[in-house]
């Protein structure tokens, strides 16, 4: 059977990381700070910011809310970026995605200044991604490489492929596993014989939003399997693959829940963290 890779674990220890850079930051003299901006009541979003506010008390961070509800402007949302922008305190501005319709989520995410932007979701911040140069890393990807680490996985050398091709994972997770030197495949729905595809994967990256679509048709025996995935069906909450069907083929395999989740939080805090240190003169 696959080792089961368990993402709460890695997260735990990236949290604990992330605590020691924000003792020290606060030894410098300066309190990090992340604002919560959450616009509307979807309750997948209020829980997610929920989650996301505990875990910045568990590491030191001062979070701000700012909860608006669905008639918010756009204009007025500017106005509440623009004054975490200018707001000294305020090191991190996390829009909790996705918007209430009428909401333009790519200007909203252009308009967050790169250096506070802790989703690593700026325009900027994935150029400087492509570029190879330090920067914020979006969130869910750099998770996934944190927990192959973690598990002493090294890309180098392997065919990584990455299904999906979103500028939130599928993206910014192909340039990550690039810059590790392995060699990488996107694939998305026009993909011809997109099992054939997967098949080759020595790592596998699943990020396209079905439930268990992944099957073992799809699983090379010994590769990795990330599943990016958070669906809802009868079963409950499952991922993008069918866990029950690959993880005997599988030499790893992260579950859902409890695996690439839990991550993308982790990776926020860091990233908040890493942010109020550049602005301490704190090394990172």
């Amino acid at each position: 059977m696959a080792q089961v890779i368990d993402g709460k674990l890695v997260a735990q220890e990236v949290r604990a990381k992330a605590a020691a850079l924000v003792d020290r930051v606060k030894a410098a003299g300066i309190e990090p700070g992340l604002a919560v901006v959450l616009v509307g009541d979807d309750p997948a979003s209020q829980s997610y910011v929920r989650m996301k506010e505990r875990d910045c008390d568990e590491v030191g961070i001062r979070a701000v809310d700012f909860r608006r509800d669905a008639t918010l402007s756009q204009g007025d949302l500017n106005a509440i970026i623009d004054g975490c922008n200018a707001d000294p305190s305020i090191h991190g501005i996390l829009v909790q995605l996705p918007l209430p319709a009428g909401l333009d989520e790519e200007a909203t995410l252009a308009r967050i200044s790169p250096e506070k932007d802790v989703d690593g979701l700026h325009p900027q911040n994935l150029g400087r991604l492509v570029r190879g140069i330090e920067g914020a890393r979006a969130c869910t990807p750099w998770g996934v490489m944190a927990m192959l680490d973690h598990y002493g996985i090294d890309p180098s050398g392997k065919r990584a492929v990455v299904i999906g091709r979103s500028s939130i994972v599928g993206k910014p997770m192909a340039l990550m596993l690039l810059e590790r030197n392995a060699t990488v495949t996107i694939c998305h729905s026009r993909t011809v014989d997109l099992p054939a595809v997967c098949r080759e994967a020595d790592i596998l990256v699943a990020a396209v939003g079905r439930a268990e679509m992944i099957t073992a048709e799809y699983v090379k025996p010994g590769a990795v399997v990330i599943d990016v995935g958070i669906n809802s069906s009868e079963k409950g909450m499952v991922g993008d693959v069918d866990f029950a069907a690959v993880e005997p083929i599988a030499d790893a395999i992260s579950p859902v829940p409890g695996g690439v989740g839990p991550m993308t939080r982790a990776m926020l805090v860091m990233n908040t963290a890493r942010a109020a240190a550049r602005v301490a003169g704190v090394e990172l």
